[in-house]
């Protein structure tokens, strides 16, 4: 299913040159020069006035005068002209541009892209530096060095970035199969070149150089898909608020939270790496390491410094170390000296010879303790580094179990270690220059495998997950009208409460006579805390006052809030003050839970320690929504891990199940009522099981149209359950698939038989957990999956399409169970599925079966589909041509 426009770009029949020239410091010449000693093949055509030609090639005067349309044209001119020569392009049918100028206008880019638009034609840049593409021996750049055939797509907005790869590629013999500057990404972004690269042939990994993002929900489809097939990894640059703000002058894009890029990263199954270090150290790794088999690390090396440096490195991004049987320690007691380590890391003395490295590698290859190795090396007398390099090349080579191990290498130092370090990479074999980069590369290993673990878990299915939207948006409503956007913990408990979120009993009083007085009824021990819509953290006044036991004291404790308020802050509005009994604290864990909406991936969910009024999103972990109880675990436990939420040293640990399920709750409300643009649950106070909201507060904003089209991640379409009924008369559910529904469609599967299965996917498949991860965990805004569900919770019969990225074609497939042929199922659902494609502008469903199959044949003869019959393939081919319609379900 191609992309739109992008293969004139990638493969292009031939090119022009806009403002080639003689000048030595021009871009023009430059591109010249590299197009001429690439492997090119067709026509390539300088445009110029001023000259008759240009490094030996005959040169136009201009667009109209090119003897032939070009496919792609490459565009050295300054930016004030591009607009007039996009629109000249245009009219000459050309159906790609590099635009390789700086300082392009607003104005000016507009119009580049209305004319793009209307002739139907895709731009890269402007600020570009080109394209090379080696496998072609194509090089439409200005780069200053050319680039190897390999393996690795690198895609980069900053074009500095690009000649710095580029030139530290051409020293470590790293290759690519493309090389891409995108520029400010005015047309052709990020999103859509995942999706041409993920189809490549020629690309096995993709590496993304990004300062931002544009379309989040495009983006996020399209890494998604990509990752299921390629390792993708991520340097984001702007980790810092100023470092963010520099991207946007520099890209223009939208300057959204690091850690929503972080998470959205993680989401995608992805790879983030944090720096130019890392980056290299990612680019080596991708060029030549294997799919990582599992966690457990073994270094070997001939001194302990540097393997604890490793280790440093390790421990803190969350690696784990092996740990050496009793039978491996005996092994290397053969082989080594008495006063080798006898733990992990394995130090097998300074003094090493090669034998020595040798033997002790072999135990580990033989052995089960670990799933990869560090082979560490520093400079020695006694031995020559390229020689134990040359030996290890051999075992590793010769070994029958050597395959079954991830395998790295760091041989520190520079001169006497080079050639040992070109050895291993020209064998395929990852090597780094110093122990962190050796081990950080192993943790970018176990950190895109905790990535990709996380797309095929399945969810736990919930099915007593509270929901009241009705009376929220009630609530909401009722609010506007008072003119109330502010809420706190007495104005939200009845809306937290319509989606199971328990919060303290609260009342209110207007001064501290009245404060007493409901202490007095409610009982002590009580908290007192201010309201004020002006004062947005209590803590700033002093504004919260906890474990009061007499009238006394919370009279003396509630003027103190007012008096300090009218110091510091003389013209807030004050709304009196909030008195709750205190609730029970022993044993308890304090936690901070937040929504904000980021500019970029719209609405995300914040998890930190309790006691902290977040400044950003530095103090918390965040994750993009919709949550659901696997998603909500993962947020918890990067939380955790990061620091940002403290182990509870408390006799009460923290319940897992219990806090995910508050997380979903609450990333249900915020999808349903897209109104709430800001929500602090501060603090949520958890003790075993029970979590309860002491203190809460909710930012509401009118909103109109599309709630979903804020979020990145298109959340489960509700509106398109439909409850129907089969000609037999028993009622089923129309649904979109969930990724919960995993059990229940393995139970599907083995309810149709084998020859059914054979006609539904053109071969013998064995269907396994990762088939079924697929199959039910979909990306909403370019899959949809209907399943019939009988009363009993059984899934009877599905049916799904995927769209192109360009969402014009889908293709379709249904299966039904065999048992239940001929009870209107399958027509059910295809209708249901044409319904769809529609009111989402597709212009056509394609599909395919046997020409056995006649009962889809005659179904899809009766829904409009024309038939093509190709006996010579064995297919038979289904396209229907569709109208756009509106409304949904």
């Amino acid at each position: 299913m191609p992309l739109k426009g992008l293969d004139a770009l990638f493969r292009p029949a031939s090119i022009a040159v806009i403002g080639a020239s003689h000048r030595d410091d021009g871009a023009g010449k430059l591109v010249m020069k590299n197009l001429l000693a690439g492997n090119f093949s067709g026509p390539i055509m300088p445009v110029n006035p001023k000259y008759e030609a240009v490094a030996g090639v005959m040169a136009y005067p201009d667009i109209q005068s090119l003897p032939r349309v070009p496919d792609l044209a490459i565009i050295c001119t300054p930016a004030s002209k591009n607009p007039g020569i996009i629109d000249q392009l245009g009219r000459k049918g050309c159906k790609a541009a590099i635009i390789l100028a700086a300082g392009t206008s607003p104005v000016q880019l507009e119009q580049m892209k209305t004319s793009a638009r209307e002739h139907q034609m895709r731009l890269l840049g402007p600020n570009s530096m080109g394209v090379i593409l080696p496998h072609l021996g194509l090089n439409v750049s200005f780069a200053p060095f050319p680039a190897k055939p390999g393996r690795i797509a690198f895609v980069s907005q900053s074009a500095a970035v690009c000649s710095t790869i580029l030139d530290w590629a051409r020293h470590n013999d790293i290759g690519f199969s493309h090389f891409i500057s995108l520029g400010d990404a005015c047309d052709i972004d990020f999103a859509q070149l995942l999706d041409y690269l993920a189809r490549d042939r020629h690309t096995s990994a993709i590496l993304l150089y990004m300062d931002a993002v544009q379309d989040a929900r495009a983006f996020m489809s399209a890494a998604r898909t990509a990752s299921r097939n390629k390792a993708v990894l991520v340097v984001k640059s702007g980790k810092t608020r100023i470092g963010a703000q520099l991207g946007h002058l520099h890209t223009g894009g939208n300057v959204g939270m690091d850690a929503a890029y972080d998470a959205a990263i993680r989401r995608a199954g992805m790879l983030r790496v944090r720096d130019t270090h890392d980056l290299f150290a990612a680019v080596e790794t991708l060029n030549h390491a294997q799919s990582l088999r599992g966690e457990r690390l073994v270094i070997l090396t001939n001194g302990g410094g540097p393997a604890i440096m490793a280790i440093d490195t390790l421990l803190a991004r969350g690696g784990k170390l092996a740990t050496l049987s009793d039978g491996t320690r005996a092994a290397l007691d053969k082989v080594l000296p008495p006063a080798w380590s006898r733990t992990n890391p394995i130090d097998i003395v300074g003094d090493a010879p090669v034998a020595r490295y040798i033997d002790s590698l072999k135990v580990l290859l033989d052995s089960d303790d670990c799933d990869a190795i560090l082979i560490m090396h520093a400079p020695s007398a006694a031995v020559s580094s390229t020689r134990v390099a040359r030996e290890i090349i051999n075992t590793i080579r010769e070994h029958p179990r050597a395959r079954r191990f991830n395998i790295l290498t760091n041989w520190s130092g520079e001169t006497s270690v080079f050639e040992a370090r070109r050895c291993f990479t020209e064998a395929g074999i990852p090597t780094y220059r110093t122990p962190e980069s050796a081990a950080g590369a192993f943790m970018h290993l176990v950190e895109y495998r905790r990535n990709q673990k996380q797309l095929m878990e399945t969810p736990e299915s919930i099915s007593d997950m509270p929901s009241d939207s009705e009376t929220v948006k009630l609530l909401i409503r009722e609010a506007f009208d008072q003119g109330i956007t502010q809420l706190d913990t007495h104005e939200v408990s009845r809306l937290m409460a319509a989606y199971g979120i328990h919060t303290l009993p609260t009342w209110i009083a207007s001064d501290s006579t009245e404060a007493a007085h409901i202490a007095e009824q409610i009982g002590y021990p009580v908290a007192i805390k201010l309201r004020s819509p002006d004062i947005v953290h209590k803590s700033d006044v002093s504004g919260v006052v906890l474990n009061l036991r007499s009238a006394a004291e919370v009279a003396q404790a509630a003027d103190a809030i007012l008096d300090r308020v009218r110091q510091s802050y003389p013209g807030a509005r004050i709304h009196g003050l909030m008195v709750q009994r205190m609730a029970r604290r022993a044993g308890s864990q304090e936690l901070h839970i937040g929504v904000r909406s980021d500019p970029v991936f719209g609405p995300v969910i914040l998890l930190g320690d309790g006691g902290i009024d977040w400044e950003g999103e530095e103090q918390a972990a965040v994750a993009l929504l919709p949550l659901n109880m696997t998603l909500a675990r993962y947020l918890v436990i990067h939380a955790l891990k990061s620091g940002k939420v403290r182990a509870n040293r408390s006799q009460q640990s923290l319940d897992m199940e219990a806090l995910c399920r508050v997380l979903t709750k609450v990333s249900h409300l915020i999808i349903n009522h897209p109104e709430i643009t800001r929500l602090d649950i501060h603090p949520l106070l958890a003790t075993g099981k029970e979590l309860i909201a002491l203190d809460v507060g909710m930012k509401l904003e009118p909103f109109e149209g599309d709630g979903q089209a804020r979020l990145a991640i298109r959340p489960y379409p509700k509106e398109w359950e439909e409850k129907t009924r089969l000609k037999d008369g028993s009622s089923i559910l129309l649904r979109p698939i969930l990724p919960e529904d995993e059990p229940a469609h393995k139970d599907f599967v083995g309810h149709v038989s084998d020859e059914d299965r054979y006609k539904r996917f053109f071969a013998d498949v064995v269907i396994g957990h990762e088939e079924l991860a697929h199959m039910t965990q979909i990306d909403y805004d370019r899959e949809m999956a209907f399943v019939a569900v009988a009363e009993d919770g059984k899934i009877l019969a599905v049916v799904r399409a995927i769209s192109d990225p360009d969402n014009e074609d889908a293709e379709f497939a249904v299966l039904v169970r065999s048992d239940l042929k001929g009870v209107g199922l399958g027509r059910l659902l295809m209708e249901k599925i044409i319904r769809y494609a529609r009111t989402r502008g597709l212009n056509s469903l394609s599909g395919m079966t046997m020409p056995s199959n006649r009962g889809m044949i005659t179904l899809a003869r009766k829904l409009g589909f024309k038939v093509k019959v190709q006996l010579e393939d064995g297919i038979v081919e289904l396209k229907l041509a569709l109208e756009t319609v509106e409304g949904e379900g």
